[in-house]
């Protein structure tokens, strides 16, 4: 309570401060508005400070991967009865951790293009860094018979990056229908599609 106490006078007092500093200098609002935004952060901190009892829980800050991070590389597999084996690494410099959890992917703009997850749930994450490596298994067709669309391109992104999104050769023209795609794992003998 005392928190929300806390930081409602500190934004009260700043809506007050920046009302009056429309008058200021655009250099001296911009002055204003570091300061401003330092108390909020020392507020937010002493209140979660205080929501823990005053003891730091402060730990390293772990860079989750974002598209633009990564690299891919999609390669044909014949097990399972054939899949795609996306592999995802790590930009040169860059270290990160890709969510235990499907892709953003289709192969094309129909709704039978769009990936769907093969798995229930997520799975660990995969710290990525130099050679280290993140695969996740496609099946293209789930369906049964000759129907589907062939497809030369696989549209990819982490999720929740969809804006950044790559688009990617595949090996060879594929026939999609209703793909769906396995969570992103450390070992690539985990991203098999298995039917069923």
């Amino acid at each position: 309570m005392a928190v929300r106490a806390a930081r409602r006078t500190t934004l009260s007092a700043l809506l007050e401060f920046s009302m009056r500093s429309r008058l200021a200098a655009r250099s001296t609002r911009l002055v204003l508005t570091t300061v401003a935004a330092a108390a909020l952060t020392a507020t937010a901190t002493g209140a979660a400070l205080a929501a823990v009892g005053g003891q730091s829980t402060a730990h390293a800050v772990e860079q989750a991967c974002g598209t633009n991070d990564l690299t891919f590389k999609v390669t044909e597999k014949t097990q399972a009865g054939g899949y795609l084996l996306v592999t995802a690494k790590a930009r040169p410099g860059i270290t990160c951790y890709l969510d235990g959890t499907i892709p953003s992917a289709s192969f094309g703009s129909s709704a039978d293009s769009e990936v769907a997850p093969a798995e229930q749930g997520m799975t660990e994450n995969v710290k990525l860094s130099g050679a280290t490596a993140a695969y996740a298994g496609m099946n293209p067709k789930t369906t049964n018979g000759d129907y589907g669309t062939e497809y030369e391109r696989l549209f990819l992104a982490v999720a929740g990056d969809e804006d950044n999104a790559v688009t990617l050769r595949l090996p060879s023209p594929t026939l999609i229908d209703k793909p769906v795609s396995t969570n992103w794992h450390a070992n690539p003998a985990d991203a098999v599609p298995f039917s069923g």
